[in-house]
């Protein structure tokens, strides 16, 4: 009910409540229901739970235990009984808050009620239910109200509720209106939704707030992300303009990818961010091009520009190894790029080996002339003008090892049946000093195992190469001397006078000579000789060779 409810008033309905009655003469006029004293079983009267507070007195006692009535106070008293009471008046059911329907009783029935005692009347009147509004249908607690407002009362069934998340359940004082009267529900129902509207309110509140933030945190990473997509896709990187200003040095690490090179790169000042670089390297077809080291830059250049600039050999500081080159010759390479005195590099060597990275395998023999022999893997390598000799061997090792790994040295030494990849790593150094063309090193290849063969009896088991012995002398000539004094020439590395390979390899073989070393050609070769850039003569016996040789010396005499 609502504060325009059941008062003590003479009005005890708001005009607009649906539950107001008869509202005059002006609805007179329309068809009213039929009441009677036969419908009173639909409504028989309850005890009353508060009968007990019945006023047995006035407050004063001068008015015989009622109060004054007072139109202002909706709670006032106009009848001297409690409106609760049991044996009070009931202003629900009085003629006053339900006025009889105005429509013709049969004549009867009026003169019976008129000579009715007033106690019977009034009880008729306490049985009579409150009439419903014209052309509207009853609503009340414990009815329902279909087509027909007179199909009397069903059980009412309360509508399932859908169970609330722990967050929005404030069940504080409403907790108790469960065992609460019903008619102090009507009384003060408007009052009590009232409180719970405020309570809806704040729970209301409470998840708008959670979802306004949720929302909130929400939408910024989706425009985060979002942004960062959109630009990453669809948006240029930063990047400068122009061919930069000033000098820098930049060094990139071994197998550093192009998006490292850019970091790199950016690090140092040169560009501006590594996407830009990465773009570029791409756009220009380059990417496959760049290779790590030591670049001359400038600073704050436009990613395209500098990539032109790094793929220019004069900007890179590069030192180049090229295949077949002796330790000795590289220190001496070494010592001329650093600026430093003729043998830095190579006492640096002798005495830091054991720190460069080295292969277990690589001191498999004693008699090595040198430690790094073949393991100053031949390539161009960046090497700044503040570089250190012990970092650029160790670079290079580095390398070696990489490419040794890369072609299994250790396994095919024993697929080959050599004792050690130091072995192997020998027979490339050989390949590479005695093949003239790389087109035939699979073939020299071949001659060096064959002459290795216990069975040989072209050269009983020796190499006979005069790389060897230019090795062990330290010098590069064809002019090597007789057979006769070479046999007595005392040296380990002398091929002519011991059988089987040197101690270790007599120079930094390349990839191909390493690949011809490992997967040499099928024959039966034991000698050959170059007669120019595009034919090299094989021969499986000493005759054959004789022969080969004739035609070599005649080609010679021609090109003089």
């Amino acid at each position: 009910m609502t504060e325009y409810g059941r008062g003590y008033g003479s009005e005890p309905w708001h005009p607009e409540d649906p539950l107001y009655g008869d509202q005059g003469s002006s609805r007179g006029q329309e068809q009213q229901p039929q009441w009677d004293g036969q419908q009173a079983h639909r409504y028989p009267q309850q005890a009353d739970p508060y009968a007990q507070q019945q006023y047995n007195g006035g407050w004063d006692g001068s008015q015989g235990g009622q109060l004054p009535y007072d139109p202002y106070d909706p709670y006032g008293q106009q009848s001297p009984a409690d409106p609760y009471g049991g044996g009070g008046r009931d202003h629900y059911a009085a003629p006053e808050a339900y006025p009889p329907p105005q429509h013709p009783h049969p004549p009867q029935q009026a003169q019976q009620a008129q000579q009715a005692p007033q106690g019977i009347r009034q009880q008729q009147q306490y049985q009579q239910p409150p009439h419903p509004q014209q052309g509207e249908p009853y609503y009340d607690e414990g009815t329902r109200a279909d087509d027909d407002w007179r199909a009397g009362p069903e059980p009412h069934e309360p509508e399932p509720r859908e169970p609330e998340h722990a967050f929005f359940a404030d069940r504080g004082e409403d907790d108790d209106h469960d065992d609460a009267d019903p008619r102090e529900e009507r009384r003060g129902g408007r009052e009590r939704r009232g409180k719970k509207t405020k309570k809806n309110k704040r729970r209301s509140g409470r998840a708008c707030l959670v979802v306004t933030l949720f929302f909130a945190g929400a939408v910024g990473t989706v425009g985060y992300f979002g942004y960062d997509f959109i630009m990453s896709h669809f948006g240029s990187a930063p990047d400068y303009e122009g061919d930069g200003t000033g000098d820098v040095q930049v060094d990139i690490p071994e197998n550093s990818t192009i998006l490292q090179m850019g970091l790199a790169l950016k690090r140092a000042g040169v560009i501006k961010s590594a996407d830009a670089f990465s773009e570029a390297a791409v756009d220009s077809k380059k990417d496959k091009i760049l290779q790590p080291g030591t670049y001359s830059l400038r600073k704050h250049m436009s990613a395209a520009s500098a990539i032109e600039l790094m793929v220019n050999p004069k900007s890179r500081n590069g030192l180049t190894i090229r295949e077949g080159l002796r330790s000795t010759d590289v220190y001496k390479l070494i010592d001329k790029k650093l600026h430093l005195k003729t043998g830095t590099t190579k006492d640096v060597a002798e005495t830091d080996a054991k720190s460069l990275g080295l292969p277990s395998w690589a001191n498999d023999s004693a008699k090595t002339k040198d430690p790094l022999e073949g393991f100053l893997y031949p390539s161009t390598y960046s090497v700044g003008e503040k570089a250190k000799p012990a970092a650029v061997l160790k670079q290079m090792v580095t390398r070696a090892n990489q490419m040794y790994a890369k072609y299994d040295l250790e396994g095919n030494a024993q697929k080959l049946h050599l004792e050690s990849p130091m072995q192997l790593l020998t027979v490339a150094s050989l390949t590479q000093a005695e093949g003239k063309y790389k087109h035939d090193f699979v073939k020299v290849a071949r001659v060096v195992y064959n002459r290795l063969k216990p069975n040989n009896t072209e050269t009983y088991g020796l190499l006979d190469f005069d790389s060897t012995v230019n090795y062990a002398r330290s010098k590069s000539t064809l002019d090597t001397g007789s057979v006769d004094d070479l046999r007595h020439f005392n040296d380990p590395y002398n091929t002519y006078k011991f059988k089987g390979l040197p101690p270790g390899p007599i120079g930094n073989p390349g990839e191909e000579a390493l690949r011809s070393a490992i997967k040499p050609a099928k024959g039966n070769w034991y000698y050959f000789v170059s007669i120019n850039p595009e034919k090299t003569l094989f021969a499986e016996t000493n005759e054959q060779h004789e022969r080969n040789r004739r035609i070599y010396l005649k080609e010679q005499e021609k090109n003089k």
